[in-house]
């Protein structure tokens, strides 16, 4: 689809793939063995099997922190992945251990972190204080210990809770830490979170913490490092701590002007409405401006802590901007006018911060809205009246969003009555029984909530009757959707089937309603079906870019190719598995699939059941977004031309 937009394989995948090597890039290997538990003892004599299901005192089981931590991993570190995704563990892992540096950092010890990845692993090492010679095993290994409950020692902490890095020992292979502190040091070495080897002495090496660990191929079965969503993360660390140098292989990452330069650095080449509007106090930062562009969107940190889902500091920041921005103009502008086009960061410094998960993507702390919506308004209003030049830049863009709501709200109410006399139902809308946005319905499969647009009828009938009819939709386009580049947000109401896939997904106002955690694009691998893939992607980025931001949206890989002979069968992605298979099977049959239509519904229950393979869509920066969708999808420019001459494959054969 995009110039850079980046497709990446999603760790619900279970097929092994190859993949291209990368820079730097470590992935490690290993055989699983799972080994029968011990027969529990029931009520009755020593060593007589409890029958399965039969739930008495043999049931119950206490498990040490340790077996806790690797049992239930999903509790500690989020999903476990294969570093395909940004959240995936590998990454949580790291984050845990450059927080504790951080930590140091604001609490005015230590300018400097390092990171190095090589074959022996991650290592990350603090100029902080130190961890206290005595209690370093104690505090890498032994839940609920660390100093970060001493208000007086570590007063803004992400690490709260003592399990961070404790969880990055149990959860690795290999993991050891040292510490330096006033001439002497202590080095304990752990294997699974299993104290092997501690020595300690005299050491002329500054101050601070080293950290090594290599995550266990026991619980990471397969994964790979990759370098971009570290340095994204090390990009935050900077934006969020001015002064603080990070240096990753090499590389040195620094700030000076904070939230400012992350929002820049977002927006890229294109042009803000008005210069970006910064504000920095003791416990909040904030800054935002206008871009030319639909929806709002937000990077918000507690502690130094992305919390990519927001929660009540973010919604209080959008709060204080609309107060005062109707304060200023002495008129209640609706919040949507406000804040479409809007981009903005807000970071806020709190003790004893409450998440709503270990892994902290959300903050639930209630006592921070007011506060924070009283400082945002007031600055707010201080800065508009400074700069007048730019205050009118930024009331023309609400203006302008007003109107347009006005004028879309006709189209609304026609689009809505249309549908309501075409059926009650949305149509070519198979639905699922579960949704995202109803987890009290959805008995914990929310997350697993998928709908397919697929294309056509044959595609569709297909997927419907192999799917999960709890959790997967399928929504069958007509054809070739309007591309929609170029064009006002109207073209969704004056579209049917736009509508249709908007009504259907529950985005109209936000994602709050979103009812599908993944919305997969399943289209043919020939032109038709890429051009179709394309204008769906132009559709999402254009009017539903938050939709894609927030790692929704998805690529559904169907095999190109099926090679079988009367004892084996195998189903082949590429033109390479396809000659290994030949090459592997005697006497092959090879089919080649045009269309998902020809793929009959007993096989394809495999393609979307455990073995499906799906492709992320994500993109680097906002910026990123608006060149590509210039490049590709604007007008057929002499610099397209040369990049498709250029770049064109013809088969000769």
């Amino acid at each position: 689809m995009a110039k850079r937009l980046s497709a990446e394989p999603d760790d619900d995948s279970r097929v092994v793939r190859k993949k291209k090597k990368k820079k730097k890039k470590i992935r490690r290997h290993s055989d699983v063995t799972v080994e029968p538990a011990p027969a529990s003892n029931g009520a009755g004599s020593a060593g007589t099997p409890r029958k399965k299901g039969v739930y008495d005192e043999s049931a119950i089981q206490t498990l040490d922190a340790l077996e806790h931590i690797r049992l239930r991993t999903g509790m500690y570190i989020g999903r476990i992945g294969d570093g395909s995704h940004p959240q995936d563990g590998i990454y949580v892992m790291l984050k845990e251990v450059i927080d504790n540096g951080i930590d140091e950092f604001i609490m005015g010890h230590g300018k400097k972190i390092q990171i190095d990845l090589d074959e022996s692993g991650m290592t990350v090492r603090d100029f902080g204080r130190g961890i206290p010679l005595g209690k370093v095993v104690e505090c890498v290994s032994q839940i609920n210990t660390g100093g970060k409950y001493n208000d007086d020692v570590f007063q803004f902490s992400v690490g709260l809770n003592g399990v961070g890095t404790k969880a990055v020992n149990a959860l690795s292979c290999d993991f050891e830490v040292l510490s330096w502190r006033e001439g002497k040091y202590k080095q304990a070495k752990f294997q699974r979170g299993v104290l092997v080897d501690e020595k300690n002495g005299r050491s002329s090496e500054v101050n601070g913490t080293l950290v090594r660990f290599q995550p266990d191929t026991e619980i990471f079965a397969r994964f790979d490092w990759n370098e971009e969503y570290i340095f994204e993360r090390l990009h935050y660390y900077a934006y969020l701590n001015t002064g603080l140098e990070l240096v990753f292989n090499g590389k040195r990452i620094r700030s000076k002007r904070g939230l400012r330069d992350l929002l820049k650095a977002e927006i890229g080449d294109q042009e803000p409405l008005y210069d970006i509007i910064h504000h920095k106090g003791d416990r909040l930062e904030w800054a935002f401006t206008h871009v030319n562009s639909y929806g709002e969107s937000y990077f918000s940190f507690v502690n130094g802590q992305y919390t990519n889902d927001g929660g009540t500091h973010q919604s209080a920041f959008r709060e204080g901007v609309l107060k005062g921005i109707n304060e200023y103009v002495g008129k209640n502008f609706a919040g949507e006018d406000v804040r479409d086009g809007m981009i903005g960061a807000v970071a806020i410094k709190l003790q004893d911060p409450v998440f709503e998960s270990q892994t902290k993507n959300k903050l639930g702390s209630t006592d921070v809205r007011a506060w924070i919506v009283q400082e945002v308004r007031q600055q707010v209003v201080i800065w508009l009246h400074k700069h007048k030049v730019a205050a009118d830049a930024m009331l023309a863009k609400v203006r302008d969003n007003e109107l347009m709501r006005k004028e879309l709200s006709a189209y609304k109410k026609e689009a809505k009555d249309r549908a309501k006399k075409v059926a009650i139902r949305i149509p070519k809308l198979t639905d699922c029984k579960y949704h995202f946005d109803d987890p009290s319905r959805s008995k914990g499969r929310g997350d697993e909530t998928t709908i397919f647009l697929t294309e056509g009828d044959s595609a569709g009938g297909a997927m419907v009757q192999s799917r999960d009819v709890y959790t997967q939709a399928i929504f069958s386009l007509k054809g070739k959707p309007l591309n929609v580049y170029g064009l006002k947000r109207d073209a969704i109401y004056r579209n049917e089937e736009l509508y249709n896939i908007m009504r259907a997904l529950g985005i109209e106002d936000s994602l709050e309603g979103l009812r599908y955690n993944r919305v997969v694009i399943a289209t043919d691998a020939d032109v038709d079906g890429m051009h179709i893939r394309n204008l769906l992607l132009t559709y999402f980025l254009k009017y539903f870019e938050e939709l894609v931001g927030k790692g929704h949206v998805y690529i559904l890989e169907t095999p190109l190719f099926r090679v079988r002979n009367k004892k084996e069968k195998r189903y082949c992605y590429t033109e390479a598995e396809r000659e290994l298979a030949f090459e592997e099977i005697s006497n092959p049959e090879i089919t080649r699939f045009k269309g998902l239509g020809e793929i009959g519904p007993k096989e394809f229950g495999q393609f979307i059941g455990e073995s499906i393979r799906l492709v992320p869509v994500n993109y680097r920066d906002i910026s990123e977004v608006d060149r590509c969708l210039t490049f590709f999808m604007g007008k057929n420019t002499p610099e397209r031309r040369d990049f498709i001459v250029e770049n064109l494959v013809t088969d000769l054969a």
